[in-house]
C-alpha cells in the first residue's frame, strides 16, 4: 500500500482558469489524481497542457452542446477502463460523468446538475440523482471500494452554509435535494471531509456577483464521498479556499491504495 492524493475542482471554465494561472496550482501540487469538472470545453478546443499534460493520462467527457458542462480526469496511473456515463443518453449527452476503475478502486467523477434554473431542471436532477445511487449502490453491495468526488450542487446540513434559513426553499437546499444525500449515506457512503472536520465554515463555492468570497459567505456543494469498507484506508480530507480563479475551490483526499503507474 502507499498514500495517493486525490483533488475535485470545478473550474467554471478549463480554458477560463488557465488563462488566469490558477490551472498552475495542479502543475505545481502534482496530485496523483486530478478530477476537473464544468470544463466548459471539448478536447480538440484545449491545447497542452489542458489536454496533454506531462506523466499524467488525461480523459475527457463533453457536452453535446459547446461551452457546456463537461468533466475531466488527470491520472498519474493508466485507468484499467474509462467510461464516460451510465449508457442514458439524457445524462450522457451533457457530458457529466467519468468512471475510472482500478485495479483496487473505481473513481466516479461527477459534475452533478443545478436545479435552479426551472422544475424541469430540478426533476431533471433529482432523476439523475436517482440514476447515480442506482448505478453505484449494486457495486458498493458487491464489496467494490468506490471514491465519488465531484459538484453535488447540494448543501447537505445547515452547517454546509452560511444562510441556511433564507434558502430553504432555493435548490441547492431543498429538502428533496438533501434527502438524496441522506439516501447516499444510508447506502452505505461516508461524506470523507467530515471525518475530520466537524467545525462550520467550510465552504466550496461561493458567489461571485455579492463578493461572497472575501467574507466567506458560502456552501459546501462539492464532495467527495467514499464506501464504508473503504473508510480505513483514508488518510485525510481536506479543502483549499485560498486556491483562486474559480467561484469553487479544490478538495482533496488522501487514500491508502495499492494501484500503480
Amino acid at each position: 500500500m502507499h498514500t495517493i492524493k486525490l483533488i475535485s475542482w470545478n473550474v467554471n471554465g478549463i480554458r477560463a482558469v488557465h488563462r488566469k494561472g490558477a490551472f498552475d496550482y495542479l502543475l505545481e501540487t502534482k496530485p496523483d489524481i486530478a478530477c476537473i469538472q464544468e470544463t466548459k470545453a471539448h478536447p480538440e478546443q484545449l491545447e497542452p497542457p489542458l489536454n496533454q499534460l506531462d506523466g499524467y493520462h488525461v480523459y475527457f467527457s463533453s457536452a453535446e452542446r459547446k461551452g457546456y458542462s463537461g468533466v475531466a480526469l488527470y491520472s498519474k496511473f493508466a485507468p484499467l477502463k474509462v467510461e464516460t456515463g451510465f449508457g442514458i443518453d439524457k445524462f450522457d449527452s451533457e457530458g457529466r460523468t467519468l468512471i475510472a476503475e482500478y485495479n483496487d478502486f473505481i473513481l466516479f467523477n461527477i459534475y452533478f446538475p443545478n436545479g435552479k434554473q426551472s422544475k424541469e431542471r430540478l426533476q431533471y436532477k433529482m432523476d439523475f440523482y436517482d440514476t447515480f445511487l442506482n448505478y453505484v449502490k449494486p457495486l458498493k453491495d458487491a464489496g467494490k471500494h468506490l471514491v465519488i468526488c465531484g459538484d453535488v450542487n447540494t448543501a447537505h446540513k445547515e452547517i454546509d452554509l452560511s444562510h441556511p434559513k433564507a434558502n430553504e426553499k432555493t435548490s441547492g437546499f431543498l429538502p428533496e435535494e438533501r434527502e438524496w444525500i441522506d439516501k447516499l449515506l444510508a447506502a452505505g457512503f461516508i461524506d470523507a471531509l467530515r471525518e475530520y472536520h466537524q467545525e462550520p465554515e467550510l465552504y466550496t463555492w461561493w458567489d461571485v456577483r455579492t463578493g461572497a468570497r472575501a467574507r466567506n459567505i458560502g456552501w459546501r456543494i462539492d464532495y467527495f464521498y467514499i464506501s464504508d469498507h473503504t473508510r480505513d484506508r483514508l488518510n485525510n480530507a481536506a479543502i483549499h479556499p485560498e486556491v483562486m480563479g474559480s467561484d469553487h475551490c479544490p478538495i482533496s483526499i488522501e487514500l491508502e491504495t495499492t494501484v500503480q503507474g
